[in-house]
């Protein structure tokens, strides 16, 4: 096994990633909710500008054109979907509730794939050191929508200063944020996002 692979297992699974997954799946058996806080450095930079409840806010060109490195080697920019409905995921392999969104995820790509919305996940993790984990994630998972890691500028931008995980975010074809959802319940996520991207193709 090389050196790479040894320090990426040593890395992957820190106390603070079991904690959180434990606590997570504690929360989502006792209250049906639950996200994690993205502590992925350098995506955990903390910003104090708050997005406003039901804001349209369209996505500014540098997110738009950043390129986000994807899990098959090609870079992933948004705006090459421009003109399409978008469903952006943020996650991370580590995260409890991300590993539980995935299989509705997977579902919503199939069912709406043909409607020409585009799903992208972009995990906040390091690319470099949870690139195995990741690789075995899709395998794991059977994803086939587009899988990447977010750079710092899209995360954050994206964020706003809140970093918990799994987000998700709903994208006109016009740019503009319609919804944004934080967390991952599985008695109403799934279907919200459903009559989000409904609503946002018939717009």
């Amino acid at each position: 096994m090389s050196e790479r692979n040894e320090v990426t297992k040593v890395k992957f699974w820190t106390p603070l990633r079991l904690v959180c997954t434990v606590i997570s799946l504690a929360l989502l058996a006792a209250f049906g909710v639950s996200s994690c806080n993205s502590n992925d450095p350098p995506y955990n930079a903390n910003r104090t500008a708050p997005s406003r409840p039901g804001a349209m806010v369209s996505l500014p060109r540098p997110i738009l054109d950043a390129e986000n490195r994807a899990a098959n080697g090609g870079p992933i920019k948004l705006a090459d979907y421009s003109g399409k409905v978008m469903l952006v995921n943020l996650w991370a392999t580590w995260c409890g509730p991300c590993r539980m969104e995935t299989p509705e995820l997977v579902k919503l790509h199939k069912e709406y794939q043909d409607r020409g919305v585009e799903l992208i996940g972009l995990s906040t993790e390091d690319p470099y050191a949870s690139a195995a984990s990741v690789a075995e994630f899709v395998k794991a998972y059977e994803v086939k929508y587009h899988i990447g890691w977010a750079t710092r500028e899209v995360a954050l931008g994206l964020m706003q200063g809140r970093t918990n995980i799994p987000q998700s975010f709903i994208i006109a074809r016009d740019g503009r944020i319609l919804k944004r959802f934080i967390g991952f319940r599985p008695d109403a996520t799934p279907q919200q996002i459903r009559q989000a991207l409904d609503e946002a193709l018939k717009s």
